[in-house]
């Protein structure tokens, strides 16, 4: 039993904690107002979160596809690993963190602490037809989805336990802040009319820009690699699974069985399909060749590009939206390989950081007050106001995710190290971290 001792007392100790915390921090959803909730919208969202889970093991396919066959397992435990540690912080406190009342417009207080007050009765100033646990519920997938992209910058390079360290207070100090400020009730960019309707600026450009962050500080590969993905159908089947996981994704952040979920379905859709074919044509022209892998990656561009758009724009507009998200991410991707030093393993920079921007700024030139009578009108309706406050916007999320994560990955490397030694890095992760396999001979 020795050396079972530590965990379990480590175990106990925290169960003990969330005993007394229990204790502490009551609920009585017998006495809430329910009269407003439709059930037809709970269906619909509950639904949609159900999918949004769906995208993290994706994910993990996705890039465990992309990577050295030596390192694919970790990919996925690190992938399934961030969703259980991100559920706990977000209930904990990083959900009140974005959500409660704010201060200053920066930050929201700890008022929904421990889930205190996020009960069976609508949050009217987020979702006035469902329940307030259901709102926490599905946002709780787009902070755990978020950090999951962040790895594929340096995968095979980091250890596991600094990543943990890592998402914990990325996730608190980066994360929850910017959600904050773009859909917080009072948050600054959401006060000055930034428009995100399912997570370009908050999912999609942190993750990118702090991906760069983490490709810089951890530094180039040691191991040898030729570069090309170990399992291609793992990178079609991650890819497919995404784009069937995005219908939650960006339908259910309508948070209502309505018309503009619709629209958010259908421009998806549309732009997904767009920037396929637009990377792989780029490809096609480029190198001769359409690659399946490239035609993968195209269409979570158009994801990505379409995300902050999808509950603003037309189906036209996502045309356009998605047949450049494909094409410009392709010629970023291929510029890093060709023109820097820059090591970021499986291009998330260039996939979420670049579409990300685009998709934000898009958002500002394509949004009309006919998808969406709540948003406002972008530059080719006569608003070319939308377009600096999205750029604002850009800047401000982009700025603080690289600066904050450059710095949280600094401060980890000089405390408890970041980097596998070569040794563990040319062996893989697989065997060197987990003491498994993905294919066992």
């Amino acid at each position: 039993m020795g050396k079972f001792a530590k965990p379990i007392l480590i175990i106990v100790l925290i169960s003990l904690f969330f005993t007394i915390l229990s204790l502490l921090i009551k609920v009585n959803y017998s006495s809430e107002d329910i009269s407003k909730i439709d059930s037809g919208d709970v269906a619909f969202v509950a639904m949609a979160a159900a999918l949004v889970m769906l995208m993290t093991p994706a994910l993990g396919f996705f890039y465990a596809g992309l990577v050295r066959k030596n390192n694919i397992l970790s990919m996925l435990v690190q992938s399934i690993t961030i969703f259980a540690l991100v559920s706990v912080i977000w209930a904990l406190f990083a959900y009140s963190l974005a959500f409660a009342p704010s201060i200053n417009g920066i930050i929201g207080n700890l008022s929904f602490f421990g889930l205190k007050g996020v009960g069976f009765a609508p949050d009217e100033s987020y979702a006035g037809t469902i329940p307030a646990l259901l709102f926490f519920f599905f946002q709780l997938k787009f902070a755990a989805i978020t950090p999951a992209l962040i790895i594929g910058a340096f995968a095979g390079r980091i250890k596991f336990s600094s990543l943990l360290i890592f998402i914990l207070l990325w996730t608190t100090l980066i994360y929850a802040p910017v959600a904050h400020w773009v859909w917080g009730v009072g948050g600054w960019l959401r006060e000055l009319g930034a428009l995100d309707f399912a997570g370009g600026t908050v999912v999609h450009i942190l993750a990118g820009f702090s991906a760069l962050a983490g490709a810089i500080v951890i530094g180039k590969r040691k191991a040898e690699s030729d570069g090309k993905p170990s399992n291609i159908p793992f990178v079609i089947l991650g890819a497919a699974l995404l784009w069937f996981g995005w219908f939650g994704f960006n339908g259910g952040s309508a948070l209502a069985a309505n018309g503009l979920a619709i629209n958010a379905l259908v421009v998806t859709n549309i732009a997904a399909a767009c920037a396929a074919l637009s990377w792989m044509l780029t490809d096609w022209f480029s190198k001769g060749k359409p690659t399946a892998t490239g035609t993968a990656i195209g269409a979570v561009c158009g994801l990505v590009a379409i995300t902050p758009a999808s509950g603003f724009v037309s189906p036209l507009a996502s045309v356009v939206i998605g047949l450049m998200a494909g094409m410009v991410s392709n010629l970023v991707a291929n510029w890093r390989l060709e023109r820097t030093k820059l090591d970021d393993t499986l291009d998330v920079f260039a996939c979420h950081g670049v579409s990300g921007v685009w998709g934000a700024l898009a958002t500002g030139i394509f949004a009309s007050t006919m998808v969406n009578s709540a948003g406002r009108n972008g530059l080719l309706f006569g608003n070319p106001l939308q377009l600096t406050i999205q750029t604002i916007a850009v800047i401000a999320s982009a700025t603080f995710a690289f600066v904050g994560s450059f710095i949280l990955f600094k401060l980890i490397d000089k405390t408890v190290g970041l980097r596998v030694s070569k040794e563990d890095e040319e062996k893989g992760l697989d065997i060197s971290h987990h003491g498994e396999s993905a294919f066992e001979n």
